[in-house]
C-alpha cells in the first residue's frame, strides 16, 4: 500500500511580480496522516526535482508542519528531489494526492504524464484525491471509458469567494471552481475557509489548506476498509 503524492514546480505567478509554490500544510498535514498509519509515499512533480514553497504558507507553521520542515530525509524527497513523471510506475500505488497551493494552476493542467498516471491509478480501482488549488490536477483525469472522473461527481477544490478573499481572483489564468464546473462536476462548497471535504466513490477531495488532514483520514480509512 503505497500513495503518490503531486507536488507543483511553479514558484511565481505568471502575470506579477508575486512568489507562489506548494502552499506546505497541504502537504505535511495529508502525509502526517498516512506516516501515522504506516503507509508509505513517493512524491512526484511535473518536472521532478524542486517544489517551491508558496511563502505565505511558512509563516503560521504550527508543529505538524515544523515537524515535517525539520526532517532531512522528508525535506529531500518531497520538496528538493521529486520524481518526474517518467520515473513514476502507476501500478505500485493504491492512491495518489494533488496538494494544492496557487502554482499548481500553471502546470497541473497541463502535464500530459501526470494525467496518464492519475488515470492509470483510477483505472486500476485506485483512490484519486486532491486538496484546495490541487484539484486542478485532475482536470485531465479520464476513467476506463475515456470519460472525466469528474462529470456528475460531487466534488469540492478553493472556491471562487476564498479567491476572492484572497485577492487573486485577477492574477489566476482560471477559477478553480469554475473549472470543476466545466467539467460537470456537481461542485460544493462550504463556508469559506473551513474543514470541507467531499467523498464521491473512488474520488475524495477537500476545499482548502484547512481540509487536508481530514482528507488523508478519508483516504486512510477508504484504503484501510
Amino acid at each position: 500500500m503505497k500513495v503518490l503524492i503531486v507536488l507543483t514546480n511553479v514558484e511565481k505567478y505568471d502575470n506579477i511580480e508575486r512568489p507562489t509554490g506548494l502552499w506546505l500544510s497541504e502537504l505535511t498535514h495529508f502525509y502526517d496522516v498516512l506516516v501515522k498509519n504506516k503507509i508509505k509515499a513517493d512524491f512526484v512533480s511535473p518536472n521532478g526535482g524542486y517544489v517551491p514553497l508558496e511563502p505565505k504558507s511558512i509563516l503560521d507553521m504550527d508543529q505538524v508542519d515544523w515537524t515535517y520542515y525539520q526532517d532531512e530525509d522528508f525535506r529531500n524527497r518531497a520538496l528538493g528531489q521529486t520524481l518526474r513523471p517518467d520515473e513514476v510506475d502507476p501500478t505500485e500505488y493504491t492512491a495518489i494526492y494533488y496538494a494544492g497551493g496557487h502554482g499548481t494552476m500553471w502546470d497541473f493542467p497541463g502535464s500530459e504524464k501526470l494525467a496518464e498516471i492519475g488515470s492509470a491509478i483510477y483505472k486500476n480501482n485506485g483512490i484519486v484525491s486532491a486538496v484546495c488549488h490541487g484539484v486542478v490536477g485532475l482536470l485531465p483525469v479520464v476513467d476506463e471509458n475515456g470519460q472525466s472522473i469528474l462529470a456528475g461527481r460531487k466534488v469540492t477544490g478553493f472556491s471562487n469567494e476564498e479567491e476572492e478573499l484572497n485577492g487573486t481572483t485577477n492574477n489566476v489564468p482560471f477559477l478553480t471552481e469554475d473549472s470543476l464546473k466545466e467539467k460537470g462536476a456537481d461542485y460544493q462548497a462550504g463556508k469559506a475557509f473551513t474543514e470541507v471535504v467531499h467523498a464521491d466513490g473512488r474520488l475524495l477531495t477537500g476545499q482548502n489548506p484547512q481540509s487536508a488532514h481530514l482528507l488523508g483520514e478519508k483516504v486512510v480509512a477508504e484504503l484501510t476498509k
